[in-house]
């Protein structure tokens, strides 16, 4: 059924949500030329009155507390769900695309999660759901894996996808700081939570991962199936050995390639070259690699946190769901390619192989580096480079063994290490970190 009016119910006017309203009111003529369609914002619901004095609002756009008001209310064409917490988000969606409402989120981890059931339901119901602004802010990603690159075998995905990390990096590489200092400075400048885990833990990233994959391989990546490991552990040692010794610079990288139709994927931090184009992507920036068989490389690179940016993604998919309800066309074809049967397995991740740099911290004594070399040696771990350094007095002037190793599988080199750090000679747990040169 064809409209000339498009109503929207917004839930949730935190940082992202009051941007949207000021950018849609700032651009309305421009927003309706382009849809074809008048559109205006029906109802507006948060938990919070005091925000709804925050934005300049018509006094005919009602205003609610209570989720379900938007959610079952028949004018309303498209549900904007912004309030971020997970169970609440997740029902609001659910039910908003049950009572036949196209639905716009930027909530990454319930769509990671809950992958299967909201798809499933928006095909059941023949509605939309439309997630643009939940990776990488106002980088088109979504859009671009999903219509731009349609065509693609996509190979490859490699990301800087949370700009939190990233800030943390680049100020301990930039200033010599040490990670809690690196991590007070992204509080105090809004780019880190107080309680800062899901980004300094890598699960932010690992969602939108999950959602990135997802996409590119037409099924359910769950976020429980990609090996996750944060930043929260990494010294200032590590980065400026890595850097100076080695010219590697630190990221947080989420990985997913496709080889011979098994997927490795994780996230965790890794040692790139400083001159690939990712070691100069600083502070809450993000950037992203797509590597298609007809496309080659391409890559993404933008502000990936802020409210602007944010809203940027949110009115983009607000747009393009409101010109297909205006013509009647909306959920007649899927947004999302997805089937739960899929010839793409996950790869063991103790079986992925790849270059490492390592930090023993021994005594300093004769015969350290044979004890060492020789546990290498016993799980087939190659040695490409030794570096050794001078003592340092965090560890009780024990001395730091710089290692860059060639090829070998993570269960190779894990179990080399927990050999290793039971030595005698040994003075702290070894530092070990990927490196990932052919980016």
């Amino acid at each position: 059924m064809k409209k000339t009016k498009i109503n929207l119910g917004l839930i949730g006017l935190g940082t992202v949500g009051s941007k949207v309203i000021d950018l849609f009111y700032k651009n309305k003529s421009i927003i309706e030329q382009k849809i074809g369609a008048e559109i205006e914002f029906y109802i507006l619901c948060d938990v919070d009155k005091k925000r709804f004095n925050a934005v300049p609002l018509s006094k005919k756009i009602k205003r609610t507390n209570l989720w379900e008001e938007v959610v079952d209310n028949p004018e309303v064409d498209i549900v904007i769900e912004l309030i971020g917490k997970e169970d609440i988000a997740r029902k609001i969606i659910v039910e908003s695309l049950k009572n036949n409402k196209n639905v716009v989120t930027a909530n990454k981890a319930v769509l990671a999660k809950h992958w299967d059931e909201i798809f499933s339901i928006a095909r059941e119901k023949q509605k939309l759901v439309y997630f643009e602004g939940s990776v990488g802010a106002g980088i088109p990603i979504i859009q671009a894996l999903n219509e731009g690159l349609a065509a693609n075998r996509i190979k490859r995905i490699v990301g800087i996808l949370n700009g939190t990390t990233n800030y943390i990096l680049t100020k301990m590489l930039k200033e010599n700081i040490s990670y809690e200092t690196a991590l007070k400075s992204a509080q105090k400048n809004g780019f880190a939570e107080s309680n800062p885990k899901i980004d300094v833990s890598g699960i932010d990233t690992t969602n939108k991962l999950s959602i990135l994959s997802s996409i590119a391989w037409s099924t359910w990546i769950k976020p429980e199936n990609i090996y996750c490991e944060g930043i929260d552990k990494i010294d200032i040692i590590d980065i400026n050995f890595a850097f100076n010794e080695f010219n590697f610079v630190t990221k947080l990288l989420g990985i997913a390639k496709l080889v011979e139709n098994k997927l490795e994927i994780f996230v965790r931090p890794c040692l790139i070259p400083s001159g690939h184009p990712f070691s100069s992507v600083d502070n809450e920036f993000n950037a992203i690699l797509l590597e298609g068989d007809a496309c080659g490389n391409i890559m993404f690179y933008g502000k990936g946190a802020g409210g602007a940016p944010a809203a940027s993604a949110v009115l983009s998919d607000i747009m393009f769901l409101a010109r297909q309800v205006a013509v009647g066309t909306a959920g007649k074809i899927p947004y999302v390619s997805y089937t739960r049967l899929s010839n793409i397995s996950i790869k063991e991740y103790e079986k992925i192989e790849g270059c490492y740099y390592l930090r023993f911290t021994t005594v300093d004594r004769p015969g350290v580096l044979a004890k060492i070399s020789g546990i290498l040696a016993k799980y087939n771990v190659s040695i490409a480079g030794v570096f050794q350094k001078e003592p340092l007095s965090k560890y009780r002037k024990a001395v730091p063994i710089l290692m860059l190793t060639h090829k070998t599988s993570e269960l190779s080199i894990r179990k080399a290490i927990k050999e290793i750090d039971k030595l005698s000679i040994t003075e702290a747990n070894t530092v070990l970190l990927r490196i990932e040169e052919n980016l």
